[in-house]
């Protein structure tokens, strides 16, 4: 993979991350869309800021505490044109947009981001980072998952660090990943939703002992919203 500019510190004036496309996987001008919506960012660096989230079907990942379970299977999605997918974003007001999934580097995502910026938005990823980067990102939020590690490579990369913590012991993995970041990666730990009674406190204390960390809550589903 060539890199054509490296991930600047979040409080500077970024330059995007640009990726060539890999041959291994085709350019296309549709994907498996399982849903396209304009809503607020819930959660990580960007939090609260109004997005227009584009969520790909297909992940082999499979999170067994995974909350969207409804995107694994690529085949259950319809094939949707970059166009009318870009084309429906354009009618918010806002200029971010969020691709997630699934897992969307399972795709070569450089037609859509390209399409993306050329309507003006700021291009936000969001991974497990198990497939290398494809696209043109002005942000990209690594949240690393057991079940499929990932890719060094893409760790270099990333802005943002969100880990998902599910078990007191996932600390001691989160922190493992520190090393292959730039050092201005945000780095963020997230309970998980189901286990938020009992975690949260725990990262508190966390963050408290260590205060390179954040917490990051899932905001939008205290509002009930997307």
């Amino acid at each position: 993979m060539i890199i054509l500019s490296p991930p600047t510190p979040p409080a500077a004036a970024q330059q995007p991350v640009a990726v060539v496309k890999l041959p291994r996987r085709a350019a296309t001008d549709t994907l498996p869309v399982m849903e396209h919506f304009y809503t607020l960012q819930g959660e990580g660096f960007h939090q609260g800021k109004a997005a227009y989230f584009i969520r790909l079907g297909g992940c082999d990942v499979g999170c067994v505490w995974c909350d969207v379970k409804a995107s694994w299977n690529a085949a259950d999605h319809p094939r949707l044109s970059v166009e009318d997918v870009v084309a429906a974003a354009a009618q918010q007001p806002a200029r971010i947009a969020v691709v997630t999934g699934g897992e969307p580097l399972m795709y070569d995502l450089a037609p859509l981001t390209t399409a993306l910026r050329q309507a003006g938005f700021k291009t936000h990823l969001e991974t497990s980072a198990a497939y290398p980067v494809s696209g043109t990102w002005d942000w990209i939020c690594v949240s690393p998952k057991k079940f499929k590690a990932p890719l060094l490579e893409v760790l270099a990369l990333a802005q943002e660090l969100k880990v998902v913590v599910y078990h007191e012991s996932d600390w001691k993995w989160a922190q493992s990943f520190v090393p292959a970041l730039n050092t201005s990666t945000a780095l963020l730990l997230q309970p998980e939703w189901s286990r938020r009674e009992r975690i949260t406190p725990f990262l508190v204390d966390l963050v408290k002992q260590h205060p390179q960390w954040r917490i990051s809550l899932q905001t939008h589903k205290y509002l009930d919203i997307p």
